[in-house]
């Protein structure tokens, strides 16, 4: 499989595939909650959109990241959760609810804050006059392949809910084979290069996923909210969809670079352990959070 037919063919399919699955699990009610946690959803969408992009900008500047690298990594910070956030929220007894919320509204909110993020950030590492543009056309292309498979997905769940339980598991499927045939594509073009890349970005990558987990869970408590939601928020805004972000830095059909996939996909291997253990840490505090409430 040549790369050329990997990134043009498959990575566009593999992206429309990933937005349709993240759709099946949306309902209008997802968003409608949002005025019943209204404090804890600003919080997390300022966490996500404001101070995420900010701390790994510094964080790109204190580890001196090559251009390239230095855009990916901003990319993933403007990348919202997923269904692994939702996982691991359960596991630590955290307000799940809330995170279907976040991931409901910070993934159209994404469609807008992702190009600019990454316009800023191509700006910023490269120089405007080297950089990648995402003109009007690459912001369409943006609403088409990734919002358009999430309307889908929507559709079907509210006109089938029983249908869509039924595709959950074939679409999970075809997106990671898809995904897989991408990366394995990526790795071998940047073979010579994998190991200098970890010694580059694996440190960057590793401050940056802990500080999105620490800062996601410790603002919401600085703010006072309880400690379940701030788990949630934690776990929503540290477990980044790196799938995303590796979709869109590999598209041709975006911005066509498999360096700047190369972050994305260190980090999505570092955020496994460290929200595993931070979902283990909070689990028992949480749970008798819960019991007290419940009392």
């Amino acid at each position: 499989m040549e790369q050329n037919f990997a990134t043009a063919v498959l990575m566009p399919i593999a992206l429309g595939v990933i937005m349709l699955g993240l759709g099946l699990h949306l309902t209008l009610d997802d968003f409608r909650r949002v005025v019943l946690y209204p404090r804890a959803v600003i919080v997390g969408l300022l966490c996500q959109v404001l101070v995420l992009p900010a701390v790994c900008f510094g964080i790109a500047k204190l580890f001196a990241l090559p251009p390239e690298l230095a855009v990916g990594l901003m990319l993933l910070s403007a990348s919202p959760g997923g269904a692994t956030a939702n996982l691991f929220s359960h596991l630590a007894k955290g307000d799940v609810a809330l995170n279907i919320t976040l991931t409901a509204v910070n993934s159209l909110l994404s469609l807008f804050t992702l190009p600019f993020v990454v316009g800023f950030s191509l700006n910023a590492f490269i120089g405007e006059g080297k950089a990648i543009p995402l003109q009007t056309d690459k912001v369409v292309q943006v609403f088409a392949i990734v919002l358009v498979p999430v309307v889908i997905g929507m559709i079907i769940h509210a006109r089938s809910p029983a249908f869509a339980k039924r595709l959950e598991r074939p679409v999970k499927i075809a997106s990671a084979v898809f995904l897989l045939l991408v990366i394995l594509a990526a790795v071998a073009k940047e073979r010579a290069h994998l190991v200098d890349y970890f010694r580059q970005v694996g440190l960057a990558a590793l401050l940056f996923n802990l500080s999105s987990l620490g800062l996601g869970y410790l603002v919401p408590r600085l703010v006072g909210l309880p400690r379940r939601q701030a788990t949630a928020i934690g776990m929503e805004i540290g477990i980044h969809n790196g799938t995303l972000a590796i979709a869109i830095a590999s598209s041709p059909l975006l911005l066509n670079n498999t360096t700047m996939a190369i972050p994305p996909a260190i980090y999505s291997l570092i955020m496994f352990f460290t929200a595993g253990a931070m979902a283990s840490f909070l689990a028992r505090q949480n749970e008798a959070e819960l019991a007290a409430v419940k009392a």
